[in-house]
C-alpha cells in the first residue's frame, strides 16, 4: 500500500510539471498582433508589418542570421527613402509638370522642347520635392503622430531622430543647389528665391485656412523658372498666367487630398481648404479650374499656341470637371484615387503644348506666305495709260 501511495504520488508531481512547462512555452511563444496599423498606405508600412510578423514567427524558431552589409545599408536606407516619399512620387509628378510646361511654351516654332533643361528640372523636382517632404514633417513632427494616415512616418514614429532629419535635409538642398547651378544666373538667382515659400508653407496650417494657396505659389515656381532657363529672362505674357493657372490646380488637388483628413484636423486644430470649403468644396473647386482654364488659354494666345494646344486645354477641363463632380468628400479613398489622376493632367497638357509648338512652324509658313502675297497685291500700282502723241 505504501509503494502504491508513493507511485500516485510521483505520477501526480510528474502531470503538474508537464502543465506547467506547457503553460511556459506558451507564454514565451510570440503573439500575433490582432491588427496593425497600416499608416499611409505606402510600401514601406507593408513592409514594416510584415517585419513584425517574420520577426515575431521567426525569434522562437529560428536564430537570427546576421545580415551582409548591403542588407544593412538597406535597412538604413528605408527610413530616409520613406522620409523623401520616393515610394509616393506623385508629388515629383505634379511638382515636375509646370516646369515641362514652361519649358515647351518657351520651345521655337516647329522644334522639341530642350530635352536637357527637362532632364534637369526633373532631377531638380525629384530632390527638392524630397527636400520639402523633410522640411514638412521636421514641422509636423507632433502633429504626424496624431493622425492615423502619417503616424508610421520616420520622425513621427521615432525611426529618425531629429538630428538625422537635418543632416539628410542638408545634403538634399546640397544636390539641389548643384542642380541650380548649371542653369544661367537669372535662374539661379529666381530658383534660391523660392525657398522661402518651401520653408514656410507647413507653417501655414497652423495660422490659415489657405495653406494650398500657398503651396501652389511654391509648387508652380518652375513655370517661372522654366522660361528662364531656356531663354534668360521670364516672359510675364506668357508665364504670369502659366503661373496662376497651376497655383489654381494645386487648390484643386491639394483640396481634395485635404479631405482625407479633415477629422483629425479638426481634432488636432489644423487648418484647410478643405474645412474652410466644407460642403461647398465643389462649387469652390469648380471656380478654380474655370480660372485655370482661362490662365491656359491666355497663355497659349501669348505664345501663338496652335490647335493642339487647345484641344488639350479642352481635355485637361473635361477631365477636371468630371473628377469633381463625381468626388465624394467624404470617402477618403475616392479623394486619393482623385487625388492621384492629377498626373494625367500635367501630362495631357504637356503633349498639347509640344505638338501644338511643332505645329507652329507649318502654319508660320503659310502666315508668311500669305502676309507676302498680300504685301505683294498691296504694293502693285497699275501703270498709267500714256496719251498717244500726235504727229501733226
Amino acid at each position: 500500500m505504501y509503494a502504491l501511495r508513493h507511485l500516485r504520488l510521483q505520477s501526480a508531481r510528474h502531470l503538474r510539471s508537464s502543465y506547467a512547462a506547457a503553460a511556459t512555452t506558451k507564454h514565451m511563444l510570440p503573439r500575433q498582433p490582432a491588427r496593425v496599423l497600416i499608416g499611409d498606405g505606402s510600401t514601406w508600412d507593408k513592409y514594416q508589418v510584415q517585419d513584425v510578423y517574420s520577426r515575431s514567427s521567426s525569434t522562437a524558431t529560428e536564430p537570427v542570421k546576421p545580415q551582409t552589409p548591403l542588407q544593412e545599408l538597406v535597412s538604413a536606407a528605408k527610413p530616409y527613402a520613406q522620409l523623401m516619399r520616393i515610394d509616393r512620387p506623385i508629388g515629383t509628378y505634379l511638382l515636375f509638370w509646370p516646369c515641362a510646361w514652361s519649358i515647351a511654351l518657351s520651345a521655337d516654332a516647329g522644334c522639341w522642347p530642350d530635352l536637357t533643361m527637362l532632364g534637369l528640372f526633373g532631377t531638380g523636382a525629384l530632390i527638392m520635392r524630397g527636400a520639402g517632404c523633410t522640411i514638412n514633417d521636421l514641422w509636423d513632427k507632433d502633429i504626424d503622430a496624431k493622425v492615423e494616415r502619417t503616424r508610421l512616418r520616420p520622425l513621427a514614429s521615432g525611426q529618425i531622430s531629429q538630428f538625422d532629419a537635418i543632416v539628410f535635409l542638408s545634403a538634399q538642398l546640397s544636390l539641389g543647389l548643384l542642380v541650380l547651378v548649371q542653369l544661367n544666373w537669372q535662374s539661379i538667382l529666381l530658383g534660391a528665391s523660392s525657398l522661402g515659400l518651401v520653408i514656410t508653407y507647413p507653417l501655414m496650417k497652423r495660422v490659415t485656412y489657405w495653406p494650398q494657396l500657398v503651396l501652389g505659389m511654391a509648387f508652380n515656381w518652375g513655370a517661372l523658372l522654366g522660361w528662364c532657363a531656356t531663354q534668360g529672362s521670364v516672359n510675364l505674357a506668357a508665364c504670369l498666367p502659366l503661373y496662376l493657372s497651376g497655383v489654381c490646380w494645386t487648390i484643386v488637388y491639394d483640396t481634395i487630398y485635404a479631405h482625407q483628413d479633415k477629422l483629425d484636423d479638426l481634432q488636432i486644430g489644423v487648418k484647410s481648404t478643405a474645412l474652410r470649403f466644407g460642403e461647398n468644396t465643389k462649387a469652390w473647386l469648380s471656380g478654380f479650374t474655370a480660372a485655370m482654364l482661362t490662365g491656359l488659354s491666355a497663355a497659349g494666345w501669348a505664345c501663338d499656341q496652335t490647335v493642339p494646344y487647345y484641344a488639350a486645354v479642352g481635355v485637361v477641363g473635361a477631365h477636371l470637371v468630371q473628377q469633381i463632380y463625381s468626388l465624394n468628400i467624404d470617402n477618403p479613398s475616392d479623394c486619393a484615387k482623385k487625388f492621384l489622376s492629377n498626373h494625367k493632367v500635367g501630362l495631357i497638357l504637356f503633349l498639347g503644348i509640344v505638338l501644338g509648338t511643332l505645329l507652329k512652324s507649318d502654319e508660320t509658313k503659310k502666315q508668311r506666305q500669305s502676309s507676302l502675297t498680300t504685301s505683294t497685291a498691296s504694293s502693285y500700282v497699275p501703270a498709267l495709260p500714256q496719251k498717244q502723241e500726235v504727229i501733226s
